[in-house]
């Protein structure tokens, strides 16, 4: 069988590319493999995905050459323990382990092109945010091909692998810290008498909404808040509530810490 693109690992992450990609139209089921050591996951991704999936990842460089590596980070030593598992130079290895630098994948598969990825959780729902780093021997192509796919599940962006624990803490950690915003407002509406069902439903479609009219209409954030705050209203009350409580400097110190710890994580790998 050969295949154009074969995946290490079947998990969340995994799944979610493969579902887009194939929704997205730039591979067939049929253009598409897969590896994972534990045959009840084999079998569950064979059903869900409609792939073949393999026991061991040597299975895939003989009959792909574009391989993504979808397994934690503190499982890719397992992974490579007989090698390269058979990629050289006509191989892309593609990594979306969090905190692996190319540097070190290059240590397991020296001969081969690597692209590090960083996706997020929103991914598995196709809004993911993911940034995109190469090593020197990659070209247009291959940074081409690799952003459609990330496209496929969202929006994604070529950087400087420099610049990777910083998106680590803005697109990767962020969603959490949104989350707990959420939570507070559904929250806040529960303090004022709301079901929490609609309360949570009503600030969540309310983030959403937000979001969406910042990526649609292009405008700078600051300008749709005030577009919202008329002079002596509402919104201006609460917003100055947010700034006498320190919620962006809060905000802008999380990010901060989020990424000094991405970084501190990744040395040594």
């Amino acid at each position: 069988m050969t295949a154009k693109i074969g995946f290490i690992g079947t998990g969340k992450m995994a799944s979610a590319i493969i579902k887009g990609i194939v929704s997205a139209g730039l591979y067939t089921t049929d253009e598409i493999i897969a590896s994972n050591i534990h045959a009840d996951s084999r079998a569950k991704a064979e059903k869900e995905l409609g792939i073949k999936v393999y026991s061991e990842p040597e299975e895939l460089s003989s009959r792909c050459e574009l391989i993504v590596l979808a397994v934690k980070p503190q499982q890719i030593p397992s992974v490579f323990t007989s090698g390269s598992c058979g990629m050289g130079r006509n191989h892309t290895l593609v990594s979306i382990a969090a905190g692996i630098t190319i540097k070190s994948l290059k240590t397991y598969v020296p001969d081969s092109k690597v692209l590090r990825v960083m996706p997020n959780i929103c991914s598995t729902i196709s809004a993911g945010a993911s940034a995109i780093s190469a090593s020197e021997d990659c070209d247009e192509n291959d940074l081409e091909n690799v952003k459609k796919i990330f496209d496929s599940i969202g929006i994604s962006f070529v950087i400087k692998e420099k610049d990777m624990d910083a998106v680590s803490a803005v697109s990767g950690s962020s969603p959490a810290f949104l989350f707990m915003i959420i939570e507070a407002m559904a929250d806040g509406g529960a303090l004022m008498g709301l079901p929490r069902d609609m309360s949570i439903e009503l600030a969540a479609q309310t983030m959403y909404g937000a979001a969406k009219t910042v990526l649609e209409t292009g405008t700078h954030p600051a300008i749709l808040k005030d577009s919202v705050c008329s002079p002596g209203g509402t919104t201006i009350e609460g917003v100055k509530v947010l700034e006498d409580y320190g919620v962006r400097a809060a905000v802008i110190s999380a990010i901060q810490a989020s990424a000094e710890k991405s970084k501190e994580l990744g040395k040594g790998n």
